[in-house]
């Protein structure tokens, strides 16, 4: 029976990281069965949800902290189980921009926390506009639980946007 296991990995950003970490994956008779990479100031980050059987990930677990020496890279592994999607009454995202304060994405995910709303997914950036002002936008895919109106939560989310000084929009996935 297949396992699974998550992989991240985290260092100075150069060229042929993700080649040498997906040759490991596959020497190790492993399948990358999702990845995200993105680079964090000078900072190369990687995640991966790996799968392969007991043996496979045991060997991916054992050579893995080598190659991240050998690659000056901060290492981590953890064994997990397939992702159990709970009811879900309905798919939306949530879009926001504006200027980029602190606090924004706490107070936003607290509120999507307090009416049980789940983040499927988050993607965040910010950057200095041709004025010098910092901008931020955020894309969030949300799973709403069932007993949940929509409409009550679309009015609570986007009454919070407008206060924070943000434009934005939610809507139903497609």
């Amino acid at each position: 029976m297949p396992q699974q296991l998550v992989v991240t990995a985290i260092g100075t950003d150069r060229t042929g990281i993700v080649s040498k970490l997906a040759r490991l994956v596959t020497d190790c008779n492993c399948n990358i069965i999702d990845s995200r990479m993105a680079i964090f100031g000078g900072e190369f980050t990687f995640i991966m949800l790996l799968s392969g059987d007991p043996a496979a990930i045991s060997r991916i677990e054992h050579l893995l902290p080598g190659l991240g020496l050998e690659l000056d890279l901060t290492t981590m592994t953890k064994r997990t189980s397939a992702h159990q999607r709970k009811a879900v009454a309905a798919h939306y995202v949530l879009e926001y921009q504006g200027p980029d304060k602190v606090g924004t994405l706490g107070s936003i995910t607290g509120l999507l926390a307090s009416r049980q709303v789940y983040i499927g997914s988050l993607q965040s950036e910010s950057k200095t506009a041709p004025d010098g002002q910092t901008m931020m936008h955020t894309i969030m895919t949300l799973e709403l639980p069932e007993g949940e109106p929509a409409e009550a939560i679309e009015a609570d989310v986007m009454a919070l946007v407008t206060e924070m000084n943000l434009t934005g929009s939610f809507h139903a996935q497609t």
